[in-house]
């Protein structure tokens, strides 16, 4: 198409065969928007487009995706706000006329499997490295594999006693996102081959990290999840092996990352200002601490 369309959050530019939507940055902004910046959409990515009225004077040119199509909204699995839905173009109502002219053209273009679901990711995820700061640990995802490092003070007794955990992806069969805007919200890997994988209270389980005020926003845990689904839908199956490894296993003697440990330390050292470690805790973890380098 070649034309450029401009709303109140994005500006949608339309190619031969896909089209960039890209984000505008600004205080009223959803967060989300800012975090995604740009992504591109192939049109046989696309289910449907719909044109309806909006809030306050304003219509909406809504592309519909195909199940499976795009990673970000398999993740959140029909979770996000409608105001953060990143399919969705809000105009001035006045320009109703000039959006049903494109969501004519958009569904022309749409694929012949346009009713189907889609067999693979059709839509690039945001790319790793990512990480963010969950209630009891910090998540980190380096496109190889996923770290979850424990908080002092956050964290199960469960969780401690199983260490800070790592999963490659080659390990993952997927991973379940509760968004942060909702009671109990959690990122969980599901791992391969788990006798009941997602079962059971996300704050004891050491494939998971729990969400709480402050932690975890949809900007910056959504993409996270997003990116680790793509991960894991390229990745071949690994060959089953007779006996598994246990799902709470020890962190291992390998060398701890001096990033994460001064983070860890920077952390402990909020909490005995705030006077909520005394000085013999703080002492004591931070040798702990110092000693994994």
């Amino acid at each position: 198409m070649g034309d450029v369309l401009a709303g109140f959050h994005a500006v949608w530019e339309f190619d031969t065969d896909s089209v960039l939507i890209r984000f505008e940055r600004g205080i009223r902004r959803p967060k989300l928007f800012q975090a995604l910046g740009e992504r591109r959409i192939p049109y046989e990515a696309l289910s449907s487009v719909e044109v309806s009225e909006g809030r306050r004077g304003t219509v909406v040119l809504h592309a519909v995706p195909r199940p499976g199509a795009d990673p970000l909204m398999e993740a959140a699995n029909g979770q996000l706000k409608e105001e953060a839905d990143p399919y969705r173009l809000v105009l001035p109502a006045e320009r109703e006329t000039l959006a049903e002219f494109y969501a004519d053209e958009l569904r022309t273009a749409l694929g012949p499997d346009a009713k189907e679901a889609a067999e693979r990711h059709l839509v690039t995820a945001p790319e790793p490295p990512l990480h963010f700061k969950a209630y009891d640990g910090k998540a980190s995802f380096d496109g190889r594999s996923v770290a979850f490092r424990w908080f002092w003070t956050g964290a199960s007794s469960a969780k401690w006693k199983c260490g800070d955990q790592t999963f490659t992806v080659g390990e993952l069969a997927g991973v379940e996102w509760r968004s942060p805007e909702v009671f109990n919200g959690y990122l969980r890997l599901l791992e391969r081959g788990a006798a009941e994988p997602g079962k059971g209270e996300a704050d004891q389980d050491p494939a998971a990290v729990v969400f709480g005020l402050g932690y975890g926003p949809v900007h910056e845990s959504l993409p996270f999840a997003a990116a680790v689904l793509q991960a894991v839908r390229a990745a071949e199956p690994e060959q089953e092996t007779a006996e598994r490894e246990p799902v709470c296993r020890r962190a291992g003697d390998a060398r701890r990352d001096p990033a994460d440990i001064a983070d860890r330390i920077r952390h402990l050292g909020e909490l005995h200002d705030a006077g909520l470690l005394t000085d013999d805790e703080f002492s004591a973890k931070k040798a702990e601490l110092l000693a994994e380098l």
